[in-house]
């Protein structure tokens, strides 16, 4: 009877552990590229909202126009100072095209004088000029009234066609042949060529930036070459101030043409027109107050050399204006300019409160992807399961004492996991209750081997009698015989 031996039969090499620590590199790197786009995105868009480039067209007339010229001065004091705001100038033929392009809304901002036809969006940021209205008669001659103009031949001096229009509005002197007696005068004309004999005016009318009339030497020239001239006030200012709208009435001290001699020689009343800067009414308060705070705050670099827009004065805010205010205009003006603070604190409160659900959302999503994943208890049963398996391949002590150190690995493992944390006490009952089954299968396994192993040695004492030695009973037979 062959019986097979104690090591007849190798032992399957046992399986390997699962592992208890797992983590996702991919989910890892994935998280990290996704905050940091987060963080880009976050970055970008604040920035995009404090300090993000928004490019205003300003509508102009020639290219060298004097609201041409203030356009790109502005265009430069904007990029000096690192402002959001960039300006795209758009010529036109005149300023009257460049006002009718604002008032089609292709255009953010625009220069107008209040004889001008009013855009209905038109709201203002600043004044930049004043435009005075001068009554000149020849020699010692006064005016008494513009109704006496009617008469006269009048003579223009202006930059510009519309001034003859204004001229001829404001003496109320419709088209027809008296209109032909208001004229404009020839370029570079000067006061006494005006009043000769030969041209036959008997009046001029000059419109001048009030602020290049105080630098103006011509008038004092012609004063001092003899012959002169009266410079003569306007007394129905007001009326016509209150008749004509756009019209202010003004005031000329004593001295402003010239101080030696002193013209006028006493304070004047007189008319005069506003340049307005302009823009779109549907402007954000906000883009609106910056702009009108850089250019109050850059009057000096803003004026042109020939003196326009020198005195930038803030735009009126009362309600009867000839053009309103910009409400974002009229908010710095009137110092009610909300604060950063002010502006944002309640979007401020909501995207804290937004970014603290977010940012939990994302730590529960970063501590979920990339801490050490905690091992159920119940999945490790499979290994003990898979030992139990194993056992009834076990032939001998040996085999059956790996199967038992590797049960204790696990146990230990498992024991080891529970305190550190990677390991969950899900399913930890039926840890316990396969553990405990494979343990007593083993320990019965052992009794079957070590009773096995006892039977198998008294078999094979019980199966191998005693023998003789027949060699004596021979050699008795023998003598016996003999």
């Amino acid at each position: 009877m062959s019986t097979e031996g104690p090591n007849s039969s190798p032992m399957e090499p046992p399986p390997r552990r699962p592992k208890v620590i797992k983590t996702n590199q991919q989910q890892v790197f994935l998280y990290v590229v996704l905050t940091l786009l987060l963080s880009l995105a976050t970055v970008w868009g604040g920035r995009a909202m404090l300090h993000n480039s928004e490019t205003l067209t300003f509508a102009v007339g020639a290219p060298n126009s004097d609201e041409a010229l203030f356009a790109a001065k502005l265009a430069t004091v904007l990029k000096t100072n690192a402002s959001r705001f960039r300006i795209k100038i758009v010529n036109n033929a005149d300023n009257a095209k460049a006002l009718a392009q604002f008032d089609r809304k292709q255009a953010d901002l625009a220069v107008l004088r209040t004889d001008a036809k009013v855009p209905l969006r038109a709201r203002t940021l600043a004044i930049l000029e004043h435009d005075l209205v001068l009554l000149i008669g020849p020699g010692n001659k006064k005016i008494k009234s513009i109704a006496e103009l009617k008469k006269k031949k009048v003579a223009v001096v202006a930059e510009n066609e519309s001034s003859l229009a204004f001229v001829r509005s404001i003496l109320d002197i419709p088209d027809g042949p008296d209109a032909a007696k208001i004229q404009m005068a020839p370029p570079g004309a000067t006061l006494d060529k005006l009043f000769a004999p030969s041209n036959g005016f008997g009046a001029v009318i000059a419109i001048v930036h009030a602020s290049r009339a105080v630098r103006d030497k011509a008038y004092e020239q012609v004063a001092k070459r003899g012959g002169g001239f009266t410079l003569n006030a306007i007394d129905e200012a007001k009326a016509l101030a209150r008749r004509v709208p756009g019209i202010s009435s003004e005031t000329l001290t004593a001295g402003t043409l010239s101080t030696s001699p002193q013209i006028p020689d006493d304070d004047l009343d007189t008319i005069g027109l506003e340049w307005l800067l302009v823009a779109q009414s549907r402007m954000s308060p906000s883009t609106a107050g910056e702009l009108a705070r850089i250019v109050y705050e850059n009057k000096s670099a803003l004026g042109l050399d020939n003196s326009f827009a020198s005195r930038i004065e803030p735009a009126s805010t009362e309600k009867d204006a000839f053009v309103m205010a910009h409400q974002g205009a009229a908010d710095y003006i009137n110092d009610d300019t909300k604060s950063f603070m002010e502006k944002y604190s309640d979007l401020m409160y909501l995207g804290a409160a937004a970014l603290s659900v977010i940012g939990s959302i994302f730590a529960a999503i970063y501590a979920k992807i990339t801490r050490i994943a905690p091992e159920k208890a119940s999945e490790l049963s499979t290994a003990i399961l898979d030992i139990g398996e194993r056992i009834e391949h076990a032939h001998s002590l040996d085999q059956l004492e790996c199967l038992q150190d590797e049960l204790e690995g696990i146990l230990r493992g498992a024991v080891i996991g529970l305190r550190d944390g990677t390991i969950s006490t899900d399913g930890l009952d039926t840890f316990k209750l396969g553990y405990e089954f494979v343990r007593d299968e083993i320990g019965m396994r052992r009794d079957y081997l070590k009773r096995h192993a006892g039977e198998t040695e008294k078999t094979a004492r019980d199966e191998s009698p005693a023998q003789h030695d027949d060699s004596n009973v021979v050699v008795v037979k023998t003598a016996q015989s003999a």
